[in-house]
């Protein structure tokens, strides 16, 4: 009996260990060429990129936000690249850079410290791209405001779902916040207006208020907006539609990105 008692922890944290890396829920959505090695190829292929991710980064770093999400999954465009005939990364325009701080600044501030770090699937889409792979005509990835991620803890869909919802209601209005869940863990943070779409309690209510107190719904397919409640007005001037200004940039020194360029 003591021997088991002994070996009993050592099993769990085995399976533990097991569990986790089982878990990769951006296999569902990253392809060849949209990976780790694709971006390093894509970064080769033309002597310009360099430069301009390093300002994007550098813009980043400047706000506080390098290294919330690596920079190199934030230039991702859209799972239906391949499909689309589009490039599976893209340095998004330098109008749009503000939309992304605030959106990666809750999701730095509210979102990782409660479930763990996270990967970027999905971020800027152009237009022709947006169109291509069904995104809404006035999409917020459009102007960088929105990132598809999935969370790189172990985590089902219900947990993830009532964490996120739990966030929404106490922090997403104040912020001007919008959260979507997709099929499974793959989620959307943007940071237009206040909204929520793919949430379902398991009683038949609707949004993250009937989640927290029904509890979720797993099954629902969860597919797309419309929001599920109006969005308030803006609490401050804005630089673009539904945007909030960046006015200075925080005193916490940004993490390094490891693949960001130096040059």
């Amino acid at each position: 009996m003591k021997r088991l008692l002994l070996i009993l922890p050592l099993v769990l944290a085995s399976q533990t260990a097991a569990d986790a890396q089982s878990f990769n829920p951006a296999a569902d959505y990253v392809t060849a060429g949209q990976d780790e090695p694709g971006y390093r190829a894509w970064m080769a292929g033309a002597s310009w990129r360099p430069t301009y991710v390093k300002a994007f980064n550098d813009y980043l770093a400047q706000y506080g936000v390098a290294g919330v999400v690596p920079t190199w999954q934030l230039l991702r465009t859209a799972t239906d690249w391949r499909k689309c005939g589009a490039d599976p990364f893209e340095v998004p325009p330098t109008s749009g850079w503000p939309n992304i701080v605030a959106a990666l600044r809750y999701i730095g501030t509210y979102v990782e410290p409660r479930i763990g770090p996270v990967e970027a699937v999905s971020v800027y889409r152009n237009p022709a791209l947006n169109s291509c792979a069904g995104g809404a005509p006035e999409s917020t990835h459009r102007t960088v405001g929105a990132i598809d991620m999935v969370p790189l803890r172990p985590v089902t869909r219900g947990q993830l779902m009532t964490m996120l919802c739990d966030i929404h209601v106490r922090d997403g209005s104040w912020n001007n916040i919008g959260l979507g869940f997709y099929k499974g863990v793959r989620f959307h943070i943007d940071a237009k207006k206040y909204r929520e779409w793919g949430t379902a309690g398991a009683a038949g209510g609707f949004g993250c208020t009937a989640v927290l107190a029904q509890g979720p719904m797993p099954t629902r397919p969860d597919i797309g907006p419309p929001p599920l409640s109006p969005a308030p007005p803006p609490m401050q001037p804005t630089l673009s539609p539904g945007f909030k200004v960046i006015s200075a940039p925080p005193s916490t020194p940004a993490a390094k990105d490891p693949l960001a360029p130096t040059n």
